[in-house]
């Protein structure tokens, strides 16, 4: 029994602190060794399309165009597509007042990844941006994304999700810190080999490079970077080029998002099982399994098995170390326990914001294995989470 503690207390460790360490002393070992390559400084500038899918956005559609049309990158290799199909509200007819901006639009919603792939059949340059309608790029992001694909080894490039936070906010300010976490290892996975899977705020790929996902896929962005990456390119990572966006307007709102996306987790995993064969991009496949693969399937269990193991131990035989561990466990879990209590009487501790949001994101991911496996209510029609 003490070994399966050990072991389950062990990789839940390494999931989400123990892979950030091993990672850091890689990257430095690598540098001693292969110097990093010097990239442009921004005057390699291939031809560009950004995409940007909208539905039902009017309330932030002018701000989004007012955003990208103020983008930095020369106008002559610079093309925008709006695609607004199955939007019943004003955001066809606002985007169709700046000549600047290709729109695309036709009636009926089938989802985003049709929606990109009817865009990608209009896109005629060397790279294609793809961004959301709710989040706004810094003006030198497109220069930024642009200058890595002076590499022919860079298939995909993705830029920083950075989540506003308010001064007044509630436990969804955990998301912000989670974002700051991902971002380091987004940065230290690129400088060993390659990003695993990148965001649909801000990334970019190789045209002739993109392959259409299967319609049902519910994380489509992951999967189109990941298709690059299991063909032996590499995924690079800027945090200079980012994307802003608002946290969720509150937890309900962010389970709802989270839940999608653990189910979303859950499908990738079955769908790039090829990356566990260690024959097969081993580098990427040994990152890969680091740092998304355990978080989406094993980690939450063996949470609450390292809890539950940990309880019989101390029952048995009262050793020091298993008492302290246990007091540690049970610390963090109640400091959780409590944010939540709090949360739901709008008293905000941000010191307990971390363990609260760390749990909840767990609950999550069981609860995106359940919707998958049991309820078959992962439609790739997204229900839009609301923000603040």
């Amino acid at each position: 029994m003490k070994w399966i503690f050990w072991i389950s207390l062990f990789i839940v460790f390494y999931t989400y602190v123990g892979y950030g360490i091993v990672l850091y002393f890689l990257v430095k070992i690598k540098s001693f060794f292969i110097k990093p390559v010097v990239l442009l400084d921004g005057s390699y500038t291939p031809s560009l399309t950004l995409i940007v899918a909208a539905y039902n956005e009017e309330q932030v559609i002018e701000e989004k165009i007012k955003n990208t049309l103020s983008l930095h990158y020369p106008e002559d290799k610079f093309r925008i597509i709006f695609i607004t199909d199955g939007s019943t509200d004003k955001t066809a007819s606002i985007i169709a007042n700046y000549p600047q901006i290709q729109l695309l639009h036709q009636e009926g919603r089938s989802g985003k990844i049709a929606a990109v792939h009817r865009a990608m059949q209009h896109v005629q340059t060397e790279i294609v941006v793809f961004t959301d309608a709710n989040t706004f790029l810094n003006k030198e992001a497109l220069l930024r994304i642009a200058k890595y694909y002076v590499n022919p080894k860079v298939g995909a490039v993705s830029g920083e999700k950075r989540v506003h936070i308010e001064d007044a906010s509630d436990a969804t300010a955990g998301e912000g810190f989670y974002w700051k976490y991902e971002s380091k290892l987004k940065k230290w996975d690129a400088e060993l080999y390659s990003v695993v899977g990148a965001a649909g705020e801000l990334f970019s790929v190789r045209t002739n490079l993109y392959e259409a996902v299967e319609p049902d896929t519910l994380l489509d962005d992951f999967m189109i970077s990941m298709k690059i990456a299991m063909k032996g390119y590499k995924i690079a990572y800027d945090p200079d080029a980012y994307a802003v966006e608002s946290s969720s307007e509150n937890l309900k709102e962010e389970l709802k998002r989270k839940v999608r996306i653990a189910a979303g987790g859950i499908q990738s995993t079955i769908r790039t099982s090829k990356l566990f064969n260690p024959f097969f991009r081993p580098l990427l496949g040994f990152q890969y399994i680091s740092h998304r693969v355990l978080r989406w399937t094993i980690t939450p269990f063996l949470m609450l098995l390292s809890l539950l193991l940990n309880c019989i131990i101390v029952a048995q035989s009262a050793s020091t170390i298993f008492v302290l561990l246990l007091i540690a466990q049970v610390g963090f879990y109640t400091s959780a326990v409590v944010g939540w209590l709090l949360e739901s009487r709008q008293i905000r501790v941000k010191i307990l914001f971390i363990p609260y949001y760390f749990c909840f994101m767990n609950y999550c991911m069981l609860a995106g294995m359940y919707r998958y496996f049991f309820t078959q209510k992962a439609s790739v029609l997204w229900d839009k989470a609301k923000r603040k």
